[in-house]
Formats: structure tokens, C-alpha cells, sequence
């Protein structure tokens, strides 16, 4: 087969051939794995012929397509549609119309050669045209809906979906005119808190934006808080959810469910076993999911019996609550719970239970007559999961309402994970939108040097625009939800993600192209809806278009103190960072201030064979060192640095006054929003992740050293928060 055959294909699919590395070289992708690519986009590359017999496929599927599935436009372009039609058929009369979300009609009538031809190709002795037709009226931001009618007759030709976008992302008055914030991250399951059960919950987080706005945090920055796996909890990486659209449950506060003052429900939390091992939740010194999940579910199966006897025997007003939840959760939600259920049944019966791949084929696939059937048959234990998702739901607006009733400027911000795990529920239900034979990944950078590979098979962008990008679309509604912002992890991925086939090493992957335009029109649409500030988290191999594009669309950058550095090694003044921007000192895939400054995750690092040698290691000890003395220069440079700090890298450990100084300077910046981790604050030295890791190191489960009652009321932590809101004013007046 010839390599420009193959790269017709590629090239058609969006399949990338060169691409610049994190360290600014250029890279190029193999061809093998490029040939890999298009097998798991379902591409037989066995020989030439059949190359060339799919592109012939592709090419006369593009031209019998009258019209797109969907277009996104913006509300300040001047609106056009283009159509495809046989030569016959280029000299009749059609009317396209369009029936606006609002219920607006508008109507144009057209000849198709009267107007302006772009395209024409032959194929199988047909001629087909493509024109371009203006359409004058001005459409306000929605999903609207249009119509191709031929004169004469009632039914439409075709029907495309429109979707009208706003210029750029929403943004609250006060950033916009110059205000600068700071708040806090954190990652919700590490609270401890006299009250929760082993894992930070959402009453937690009600507590926390209280106490932190009453410090001056304008907002409290959230993990992924994704569905994960009740029959297995182990399973509990934020960032490789069962679903993005639903809740993670273990997040309920049980005590403040209506039911769960009731006597059986009593009599279970306060027999001696439950005490016991409820404290040994609290206890332990990494949160312990499958015990935290064997006390909320039990728990919560006498609370929900409690509910239903209560309020769903009758026509009461949470019954009328349930029932819409439900409704608008549609086959979402319903296919969460099914699945919730499934795994559930699967492990007790003893079966292979951890994900869809090895449930047994007649359940392999949502829509299944045999899954109905299951759903049917266990149709009291499907309620019970939507039940919690219900619950969830509610919790979580609680605490958006106590950051509101608060006063701050943004509130809760929300993370989107970049991807699903490959036994996902999301990909059980839309097995169609994914492709299970690749993985998300990323090539080598700074955070990984031998690449990384998620284990997260990557949506095809081709069934996503088939789809009307309504996967997209609930993503980014659903995530905006009771929040004031949300950080999409890896934005890059709005253009393009690195695809690694499976059985290879992440190296060997390649860049996949999407639809970017479209995707950052929608975003910006249900930013306007949802009332969202968006953050990109834009680390790691960044081609520059897509930080211009992420600009123009009002989306803030991610800047990283220790990545903002100069050629000469120095690091730059935070009050040259862009203004639409969030900056922070470190990430949850980032040591903490102690452990960078005391190298703990170099040494953990080589712990888990995590450089290919010990040269590699070497240079990063003395990058470090290197690093760490420019530090102290620039902060000296700045007046950020207290007396009580030496200037000498040689004699200076991450102590009290240049950890608190460190997160001052960042607060004297020019970034609109500065986010602190809350492990900062508490000088806390063990990472929450280590990239690259799979079960070598408790990932996602390490918590705070301090419970959240005793973190507002130390008197060195308030005077940190004083000087940050000072410092965040002064430089509101400095612009």
C-alpha cells in the first residue's frame, strides 16, 4: 500500500502527521501508527483496495448528504448554509426554514443555481453541486432547527440541526471590569470533618464556601465530582468517571436526607459494628472507598425504604420532585441506574462485574432487549439509584446557594474530566460515539516523560458530529450545573487529543483533529445559559492556535507559577500573566509546596521507576536546585520575600514564611482569578496523584492533616487570607 493512500485517509479523518513537542521540537507520527489509528476508528488498512474502497465510501456519503447534521454559527457572522444535490435537482424551488428554540418562524426561498456554487464532483456517472445560500435574518443564540421543503410538498427533504452561539464565554460584571479574586481547590473526597463518614461530602462543602468567603475566597474549586462505580469502589479516580453527566453519591451527606432521623434507620448507625467501623473511616489516614461505600449504601437502603413509605405512597410534592428529576434525566439517567444495577447484581451472583466489557453479551449493551427486560425485573433497585443521583443533585445546589447567599463572585467552579474509563456506563449506553480501541493519552512532557496513557478511549469526533454534538452539549450543561464556573481538564482536547492504540506504549500514539470551532461555539452557549465563567486547564503539549482560539472565546488560561518560565531559567512576575487567566502554584498531578521544594516527588519518582535513568534524575535534581534558587531571586526582586527567609537556595527549607509568601506573591499578579490548594494551606507534603501511576501510590485517596472545623479557626491561616484579599485588591487597582 502506498503511504499517500494511507495518508488520504488519515488526513480525511483528521489524523495528524507532524506536531510540536513540549519542549518546542518538532515530532512526526509513524506510519504504523497512523494505520492503527484508522483500525480503531474502524478502518480495515489491510490493503490498498480497501483503503481506497473507504474513501470512495466516505467521499459519496459527504455528496448524497444534503445537508450537514448540524451547524454552529455565531450570532455576529452573517448567517450561510450550504447544500449538496444532484445536478437534476439544482434547478427547482426550495424554501429552507427555520424554527427558531423560541418558537420563531423564518422562511427563504431559493433556486439552488441561482446562488453561489462552490464545489462539484462526478461520482458513479452522477454529478453532484454544492452551493452556498445567504440567509439575512438575524437568530438569537439557541437550538434551532432547519428545514429543506421542495415547493409544493408538506414533508421536509432533510433537516439539519442549527445551533446560534454568542462570540465568546460568559464572564461575571466584576471580573470583567478589572476585579481580581482568589479562592480556594480541593479535592472533596480528602476533607475531614467531625461529622463526615470517611470521605468529604457535600455538606463539607456547604461549610467550607461559608467559612471561606467569610475569609475573603470569592470561590472554592471542586475535583471532578463525577458518577463512579458503587459495586466497585476501588475504583476511584475523579478522572476516570462511569459518567460525566451524573453525581458521585459517596458525596451525600446520608444525616441530612429526609428519612434518616427514622427509628430503623437508627437503630442500624447506632449499633456497636456501625460505630466501629464508621470510626475506622474516619480514622484512616487515606480515604477507604470500599468501606465508606458499605456504610453509605446500607444506610441509605433503609433511608430510601423510609422515603418511599413517607412520600411516594402518596401524590406529594417530593414524589412531583422525583418524577421530574427523572424525566429530564431521560435515558441518561436511566442507563446510569440500569448500569449502577447491573454491576451491582453481577458482583453479588459472583460474576466478572468490573466494567460493560465483561458483563455477558445479552447485557453488553444498553439498548439490548435482554437489559430492558433486567431493568424491568429490577425496577425498585433502578429508582433507588436514581433516587441518589436526585439527592446528589440536591445537596450540591445547597452548597451552590450557601456560596451565593455568601456573597462570591463565582462560587463552586466545577472540573470536567477529559474522559470516561473504558467499562464506563457513559460508553455502555453510546457504544456507537466511542472507540474502545484506543485510549486518551498524552506524549512526553515535563509532567511525563515517558508519555502517559489514561486508559479514557476517546469519542470519534465523526460520530459526534453525526450525533448533533448533543453528547457535547450535555456535558457541558450538565457540568455547569449549580456552579458559578467550570475548568474543563485538558482544553486542548477541544481540538485535538492524543490517541494512543491499544496494546501500545504512549509514545507511539498520535493526534486526533475535532471539530473546534463548533465545540468552543457550544461551550460558549451553555456558558450564557448556565451563567459559567470557563476556565481551559492548558498545560502540557500546547500548540499556540489553540491558546489564541481559547482567548478569543473568553476562555481563562491555566498558568502554573513553576511552569511560567523564562529561557534564562527565571521565573516570570505573576503581574505579567494574562489577566484573563487563573494562575496557581501547584495541581493535584503536582507535589505541594513542600514536596517540590524538598524534591519528595523526584525521590518517589525514582521509588516507582518513573525515569528512564538515573542521567534523567540527576538533571532534574539539579533543574531543581536551579530552579528553586531563581525562585527566591524573583520573590526578592518583588519584596515577596520575608526576612525571615534567606536568599540562598543552600539554606532555605519550605518553611512557614516562604510558603505564605510564595502564595502572596501569586496574589499580587495580574491573573483575574488565583486559585490556592487548600493542602498549601495546611503545609501538607505527599501529593494527591502521582501521574503515570496506576496502583503504586494511593491516588485519590490521601486526606487533609486537619479537620475543616479546625482550618477557618486558625489565627495564621486568617492573616494568609488577609494579605491574599489585600493583595488581590491592590492589584484590582493596579491595571
Amino acid at each position: 500500500m502506498t503511504n499517500q493512500v494511507l495518508q488520504t485517509l488519515a488526513e480525511m479523518r483528521g489524523i495528524e502527521s507532524n506536531y510540536v513537542d513540549a519542549w518546542g521540537k518538532p515530532a512526526v507520527i509513524k506510519q504504523s501508527s497512523k494505520e492503527k489509528l484508522l483500525n480503531a476508528l474502524g478502518y480495515d488498512t489491510t490493503d490498498e483496495e480497501a483503503v481506497l474502497n473507504q474513501i470512495k465510501t466516505e467521499t459519496l456519503t459527504y455528496w448524497q448528504s444534503v445537508l450537514n447534521p448540524v451547524q454552529v454559527s455565531r450570532v455576529s457572522e452573517r448567517l450561510k448554509f450550504s447544500l449538496r444535490l444532484p445536478l437534476e435537482l439544482v434547478n427547482d424551488t426550495y424554501d429552507f426554514v427555520v424554527t427558531t428554540e423560541q418558537g420563531k418562524v423564518f422562511t427563504k426561498t431559493f433556486v439552488p443555481v441561482d446562488t453561489q456554487l462552490i464545489n462539484v464532483a462526478q461520482l458513479e456517472e452522477v454529478e453532484y453541486q454544492e452551493y452556498v445560500i445567504d440567509f439575512e435574518e438575524q437568530l438569537e443564540p439557541g437550538y434551532h432547527t432547519l428545514k429543506l421543503m421542495v415547493e409544493g410538498d408538506d414533508e421536509a427533504f432533510v433537516t439539519m440541526r442549527l445551533i446560534m452561539a454568542p462570540d465568546s464565554c460568559y464572564m461575571p460584571d466584576s471580573i470583567a471590569s478589572g476585579h481580581k479574586v482568589w479562592g480556594l481547590s480541593v479535592q472533596l473526597y480528602c476533607v475531614r470533618s467531625q461529622t463526615n463518614w470517611g470521605i468529604g461530602d457535600f455538606s463539607d462543602l456547604d461549610r467550607l464556601v461559608t467559612d471561606a468567603a467569610k475569609k475573603g475566597a470569592q470561590f472554592i474549586g471542586l475535583n471532578p465530582i463525577h458518577a463512579l462505580y458503587p459495586a466497585n469502589p476501588e475504583a476511584c479516580s475523579p478522572y476516570g468517571p462511569s459518567s460525566r453527566r451524573w453525581l458521585n453519591f459517596l458525596y451525600l451527606d446520608v444525616t441530612a436526607i429526609d428519612g434518616y432521623q427514622d427509628a430503623a434507620v437508627q437503630k442500624i448507625v447506632n449499633s456497636q459494628q456501625f460505630k466501629t467501623k464508621l470510626q475506622a473511616a474516619r480514622d484512616a489516614q487515606h480515604v477507604d472507598y470500599a468501606l465508606v461505600a458499605e456504610l453509605k449504601i446500607e444506610v441509605l437502603n433503609a433511608v430510601f425504604s423510609t422515603y418511599e413509605k413517607q412520600y411516594f405512597d402518596k401524590n406529594s410534592r417530593q414524589l412531583k420532585a422525583f418524577n421530574a428529576f427523572i424525566e429530564n434525566g431521560g435515558e441518561s439517567l436511566d442507563m446510569l441506574a440500569v448500569y449502577d444495577v447491573m454491576q451491582e447484581h453481577l458482583k453479588d451472583a459472583g460474576e466478572p462485574s468490573w466494567g460493560w466489557p465483561v458483563f455477558p453479551d445479552k447485557f453488553k449493551e444498553y439498548h439490548k432487549p435482554e437489559v430492558t427486560k433486567f431493568a424491568k425485573k429490577h425496577a425498585k433497585r433502578v429508582r433507588f439509584y436514581q433516587f441518589l443521583q436526585w439527592q446528589a443533585a440536591e445537596q450540591l445546589e445547597q452548597a451552590n446557594q450557601a456560596a451565593q447567599k455568601a456573597g462570591m463572585t463565582i462560587g463552586l467552579y466545577r472540573d470536567l474530566a477529559v474522559g470516561v474509563s473504558e467499562g464506563s456506563a457513559e460508553i455502555w449506553g453510546n457504544k456507537d460515539l466511542y472507540c474502545v480501541k484506543a485510549s486518551v493519552g498524552a506524549p512526553p512532557d515535563v509532567l511525563g516523560p515517558l508519555g502517559q496513557k489514561w486508559g479514557l478511549p476517546p469519542m470519534d469526533p465523526q460520530r459526534l458530529y453525526d450525533q448533533g454534538y448533543q453528547p457535547i452539549i450535555d456535558l457541558f450543561s450538565s457540568n455547569m450545573a449549580s456552579a458559578g464556573a467550570l475548568r474543563i481538564d485538558h482544553v486542548m482536547a477541544l481540538l485535538r487529543l492524543w490517541w494512543v492504540p491499544e496494546g501500545d506504549h504512549a509514545r507511539e500514539g498520535g493526534y486526533v483533529y475535532y471539530p473546534v470551532d463548533d465545540l468552543l461555539g457550544i461551550l460558549a452557549l451553555e456558558s450564557h445559559r448556565n451563567k459559567n465563567l470557563v476556565i481551559g486547564e492548558d498545560l502540557g503539549t500546547v500548540p499556540e492556535e489553540i491558546r489564541g482560539k481559547l482567548a478569543e472565546n473568553g476562555i481563562f488560561s491555566y498558568r502554573v507559577f513553576f511552569f511560567e518560565q523564562a529561557e534564562d531559567g527565571g521565573f516570570f512576575s505573576p503581574s505579567h500573566y494574562p489577566e484573563q487567566s487563573m494562575s496557581t502554584l501547584t495541581t493535584h498531578d503536582m507535589p505541594t509546596l513542600i514536596g517540590y521544594w524538598h524534591c519528595h516527588d523526584l525521590e518517589l519518582g525514582k521509588e516507582l521507576g518513573l525515569y528512564p535513568s538515573e542521567d534523567v534524575l540527576q538533571n532534574l535534581y539539579a533543574a531543581r536546585h536551579a530552579d528553586k534558587q531563581e525562585i527566591l531571586n524573583s520573590m526578592d526582586g518583588h519584596n515577596t520575600l520575608s526576612g525571615e527567609v534567606s536568599r540562598d537556595v543552600n539554606q532555605t527549607a519550605m518553611t512557614q514564611p516562604l510558603n505564605f509568601g510564595l502564595q502572596t506573591h501569586m496574589a499580587t499578579g495580574s491573573s483575574a482569578l488565583l486559585s490556592l490548594q487548600l493542602e498549601d494551606w495546611l503545609q501538607m507534603d505527599m501529593p494527591v496523584n502521582i501521574p503515570g501511576t496506576f496502583d503504586e501510590y494511593p491516588n485519590w485517596r490521601r486526606k487533609l492533616t486537619r479537620n475543616l472545623e479546625d482550618i477557618f479557626a486558625d489565627e495564621n491561616l486568617a492573616q494568609l487570607a488577609k494579605r491574599l484579599t489585600d493583595a488581590r485588591d491592590q492589584a484590582s487597582t493596579n491595571k
